[in-house]
């Protein structure tokens, strides 16, 4: 399916020496603890909490995004936390190249891989794993520290296994994101 053409204002929107579009009206804090690798576009209204630090360090944990990814429209990427022996702290979090972060979800997970495309509102708990190819249906919830395997597709609250993905999934992934990326032009 052809991606639409995407215009946006070059005043509403950033970009970076490595191609990253980055909305003015979105929220990211503690950017120095944000690795965006290049083409990624995060829209008006995305928070990206990099701020949150690791108990006893002093340090803000790091949130490493990849290639070519889109994080929707009030989406909210922060990392997985957990109380261990009275002491709350925050992790470390990866995602990886050609992901999708739809419209209003919520990312906590410890990592999601690369091809992976995340419905609108969905919210994905702490510590989880999403696999290489995968698709979680639009209003999926996914558990803290759920393992969702290769090429498989979530839905549900709580997101259960509904399908299987082909191979080929990371094709048709890669190819959407690169088109979406290049008709995202400013005006």
């Amino acid at each position: 399916m052809e991606q639409p053409l995407t215009q946006y204002s070059r005043a509403e929107y950033i970009e970076t020496e490595t191609g990253n579009k980055v909305s003015r009206k979105s929220v990211i804090c503690g950017s120095q603890n944000i690795i965006l690798s290049g083409k990624t576009i995060i829209q008006t209204g995305c928070v990206i909490r990099g701020d949150l630090r690791r108990a006893g360090t002093g340090h803000a944990v790091v949130i490493a995004i990849g290639r070519y990814c889109l994080l929707g429209q009030q989406s909210i990427i922060r990392p997985p936390h957990k109380t261990y022996k009275g002491v709350f702290s925050y992790y470390p979090m990866k995602i990886g190249d050609h992901v999708m972060v739809g419209e209003g979800s919520i990312v906590e997970a410890a990592s999601i891989g690369n091809y992976v495309e995340i419905g609108k509102n969905c919210v994905i708990g702490r510590f989880a794993m999403i696999k290489d190819g995968c698709r979680i249906e639009d209003n999926t919830v996914i558990a803290p520290h759920t393992m969702v395997p290769s090429f498989s597709v979530y839905s549900g609250n709580p997101g259960r296994l509904v399908g299987e993905l082909p191979e080929c999934t990371q094709e048709l992934y890669e190819a959407r994101s690169k088109e979406l990326y290049s008709k995202f032009t400013a005006v």
